[in-house]
């Protein structure tokens, strides 16, 4: 697959790990470095990343006015190309929302509710789960830089989508075993998408999250991950921060602070680094 625009999910089969807040982190960081950044939320109707960014309520406003159409969960329709050629580029500029911090975002939609159970009625495996890749290389690609999809924390057809679109998997992981186990389960996922289907995707990056390297057992669990993803582990963890939370509950990043901790700073930096070699291996997979 041969597109301009680096693509990349974020994504463990399982919740809370901080997927959401790496996705918005991370593409703040690369906007920060220059690039034309849309991020995209897959991971669920409560519109997570829209909340990250402080525009949920608008996003709700048109929800409830009836002017929500189209939206995110339209472009995985048999009928996207219809309604694409009849609006012209209104019918992906509707789609999206501005954000103070410098990334444009498609937001989640309650269709998203539906869509797994939709895409599940498509007989052929190819078509099931290439609609989103066929939206982003005919619609997206061009207009930005990166895109950046945070998908649900569980496998399914959605996630498959957006696996398959993005070729590239951004892993945040929490310094415990269940999330050793998930990361291994996720190499074999992937490489079971690639026996059945010939498509590769690529663990892009292992991201420690939420790290308290004042334990001995987080400090295990980071060198263990170090050594086991080599390749693929992000060049610094990002710190345990209440200020990460706190921002996100005020509607934005932490690069958004005007004081923050050192714990923030810190994750800053880790987001910052991180984001920089993020960019360089998604280009050297184009």
């Amino acid at each position: 697959m041969e597109v301009s625009t680096n693509r990349a999910a974020t994504f463990l089969d399982k919740g809370g790990t901080g997927k959401t807040t790496s996705a918005a982190h991370l593409g703040v960081a690369l906007a920060e470095a220059g690039d034309d950044v849309l991020l995209i939320d897959l991971a669920g109707k409560q519109g997570d990343l829209a909340k990250h960014f402080g525009v949920w309520s608008e996003v709700q406003e048109d929800i409830e006015n009836d002017d929500d159409w189209p939206n995110i969960s339209t472009v995985f329709a048999e009928e996207w190309d219809q309604i694409a050629s009849k609006l012209g580029d209104a019918a992906v500029d509707s789609l999206i929302v501005e954000t103070d911090e410098g990334v444009d975002l498609i937001p989640a939609h309650p269709g998203l509710d539906s869509l797994d159970a939709d895409l599940g009625n498509i007989d052929d495996a190819r078509e099931r789960y290439s609609r989103l890749e066929r939206f982003l290389d005919e619609y997206i690609d061009g207009r930005y830089d990166t895109v950046l999809i945070d998908l649900p924390g569980l496998t399914n057809n959605v996630t498959y989508n957006g696996l398959w679109a993005t070729r590239n998997v951004v892993a945040p992981v929490e310094m415990g075993p269940f999330e050793s186990e998930q990361a291994t389960a996720l190499e074999r996922d992937l490489a079971k998408i690639d026996d059945q289907f010939g498509v590769d995707v690529d663990l892009a990056m292992i991201l420690p999250n939420k790290v308290d390297t004042r334990t001995k057992l987080a400090n295990e669990y980071l060198e263990g991950f170090g050594e086991e993803y080599e390749g693929a582990i992000a060049p610094e963890h990002v710190p345990a921060s209440q200020d990460i939370r706190n921002a996100a509950d005020e509607g934005r990043t932490v690069f958004a602070l005007e004081e923050p901790s050192t714990t923030a700073e810190r994750a800053r930096e880790a987001f910052l680094d991180s984001a920089s070699v993020l960019q360089r291996r998604l280009g050297e997979r184009q």
